[in-house]
C-alpha cells in the first residue's frame, strides 16, 4: 500500500517508516496540513494520514474520494476535524483511540504543578541571577479537591495522580462510571467545590464550550483551570474575561481553540495575529503548551503502531475496530455484529 502522510514532522518519520519497512508500505510524508488546497496531493496512493489539525470537511473527503482515496488514517484519538457523515459509503475512518492516557494526564498535572508553584517564572528568574521569590506563592494540593470533567482512561488516570497528591476528588461525566471508584456531582456542585477544574472530554456539540461565561462564575476565585483535551471546550473570550476580572485564578492550556494555524509551529520570528492567543500569553497565571500533552516515546510508539495496524486490516478486508462513521454511537451494524465494516 502507498499512504500519504499530511502534516508530518521529523519525529514522525522516526516512529512510522521502520514500521512500514515492516508491512512493505511506502510513506510519503508531506509537510503541509489536510485541506481543500492539498487533498489531490494524495491523487495515486491508497490511504491518507491526518492528524488533529488537518482539516478532513465534506469538500476535502470528496477530492480524497474522487482521488482514489478509501481509507483516513487519524494518528490521534480525536476525530471531531472528520466530517463523518460526508465520509459514510465513500471512505472508511479510523483512529487511535488509546495511546498513552499516562501521557495526557500526566502532562496535565505538570502543567498543574507548574501553574500552582510557577516554577517556570521561578526559573527564568534564577537564569537571570534573580533569587527573589516574591510573587511565587502558590498553595497545598493536599486537601484540597479536583474536579474532573470526564472520566475516560485519561480523567481516570489524572483521578489517581491527584488522588496520590491527597485530594479529594470529584467528577462529572454524561455517562458516569459507576465501578471506577469516584464520586460523581452535577457540573455546578463540581465547579462551585473544586479547586483545580481539569478537562477531560471529548469534544461534541454537547460539550463545545463546557466552560464559558456562567461556569467561569461559578468556579472559585482561586480556582485552577486545566485543558489538555480540546481547545473548543473552553470559551476563549470568557476566559479572557475572567482572567481580566480575577474572577479564576489562572489556567494551563495545551489546546487551545483556534490552535489550527499556530500549534506545532515555529513562529518565533513572526509576530501573532491572533489576538485572544496574545492576550492569554500575556497573563502572569496563564501556562500555555503547543498540543504536547500526548508527546512521549510511549505514547509515539503506541500511536504508530496502531495506525499501521488500522492499515494493514483495512488492506487484509479484516474487522476494522477502531473505525468510526456517524451511526457509531446509535444504529452500527457493526457493533451489532452484522457487518465486519461500517459499511
Amino acid at each position: 500500500m502507498k499512504i500519504a502522510f499530511y502534516d508530518t514532522k521529523p519525529y514522525d518519520k522516526i516512529w512510522f517508516e521502520p514500521l512500514a519497512e515492516e508491512y512493505g508500505y511506502t510513506l510519503r510524508f508531506f509537510e503541509y496540513r489536510l485541506g481543500a488546497d492539498t487533498a489531490a496531493l494524495a491523487k495515486g496512493y491508497d490511504a491518507v494520514c491526518a492528524f488533529v489539525n488537518d482539516v478532513v470537511d465534506k469538500e476535502v473527503i470528496d477530492i480524497l474520494y474522487e482521488s482514489g482515496i478509501r481509507l483516513i488514517a487519524l494518528r490521534s484519538a480525536g476525530y471531531n476535524h472528520v466530517d463523518v457523515k460526508a465520509a459514510f459509503e465513500k471512505i472508511h475512518v479510523v483512529r487511535v483511540p488509546s495511546y498513552s492516557p499516562a501521557a495526557v494526564a500526566e502532562h496535565a498535572a505538570a502543567l498543574l504543578l507548574t501553574l500552582n508553584r510557577k516554577t517556570h517564572r521561578a526559573y527564568l528568574r534564577t537564569r537571570d541571577n534573580n533569587f527573589n521569590i516574591n510573587g511565587l506563592m502558590g498553595f497545598d494540593l493536599n486537601g484540597k479537591t479536583a474536579g474532573i470533567i470526564g472520566t475516560g482512561k485519561i480523567g481516570k488516570v489524572f483521578a489517581d495522580i491527584c488522588k496520590g497528591f491527597g485530594m479529594k476528588v470529584l467528577a462529572y461525566d454524561a455517562f458516569p462510571d459507576a465501578g471506577a471508584g469516584i464520586e460523581y456531582v452535577e457540573l455546578d456542585t463540581l465547579l462551585e467545590s473544586a479547586d483545580v477544574v481539569s478537562l477531560h472530554c471529548p469534544l461534541t456539540p454537547d460539550t463545545r464550550h463546557i466552560i464559558n461565561k456562567e461556569a467561569l462564575r461559578r468556579m472559585k476565585e482561586t480556582a485552577l483551570l486545566i485543558n489538555t483535551s480540546r481547545g473548543a471546550l473552553v470559551d476563549t473570550g470568557a476566559l479572557i474575561d475572567a482572567l481580566k476580572n480575577k474572577r479564576i485564578g489562572g489556567a494551563g492550556l495545551d489546546v487551545y481553540e483556534e490552535e489550527e494555524e499556530y500549534f506545532f509551529e515555529d513562529l518565533s520570528s513572526e509576530i501573532l495575529l491572533d489576538d485572544d492567543l496574545a492576550r492569554l500569553l500575556s497573563f502572569p497565571n496563564v501556562l500555555v503548551t503547543s498540543h504536547q500533552g500526548f508527546f512521549t516515546r510511549e505514547a509515539m510508539q503506541a500511536i504508530a503502531m496502531v495506525t499501521m495496524e488500522n492499515i494493514y486490516a483495512f488492506g487484509q478486508g479484516k474487522l476494522l475496530d477502531n473505525e468510526i462513521c456517524y451511526r457509531c454511537e446509535s444504529d452500527c451494524g457493526k457493533k451489532a455484529g452484522q457487518k465486519e465494516k461500517c459499511f
